[in-house]
């Protein structure tokens, strides 16, 4: 007749085992995330408040490449997101939802410009006066 400690594995822990293969992070890698998170925010700041770019659209892409780098960050050292936590599922889940996002903005920008592009004011007058 087995007893319930025949039940638990070697390494003791039975049911309580953690073994995701997500790193647990330390203070040193939530001081890491922060200070980066800080200096990321701060120069996009900087660089609109300043004038430091003198053309609006060039301002726009280098604050969005500054907040790609941020999200970039903010997974992996407060999301704990790697190749290796919970067997690569959180990453495979990542870009699958990166797919969709691209697949839905991209398909509406499309559909937004076709719209635009086909019901323009001066179309609607030649149609009308086409018309009988």
């Amino acid at each position: 007749m087995s007893t319930h400690t025949d039940l638990i594995p070697q390494g003791g822990h039975g049911d309580h085992a953690h073994d995701t293969g997500a790193s647990h992070s330390t203070f040193k890698g939530y001081m890491t995330g922060f200070v980066l998170s800080v200096i990321l925010t701060a120069i996009p700041f900087w660089i609109v408040m300043s004038g430091g770019l003198h053309t609006s659209g060039m301002t726009a892409l280098v604050v969005l490449a500054f907040a790609a780098v941020q999200i970039v960050v903010h997974m992996i050292y407060f999301l704990h997101m790697n190749s290796k936590s919970e067997g690569g599922w959180t990453l495979l889940a990542l870009i699958f939802t990166i797919v969709l996002v691209v697949i839905t903005l991209s398909g509406s920008i499309w559909v937004m410009y076709h719209l635009d592009h086909n019901m323009m004011p001066s179309m609607m007058e030649q149609q009308m006066k086409n018309m009988p």
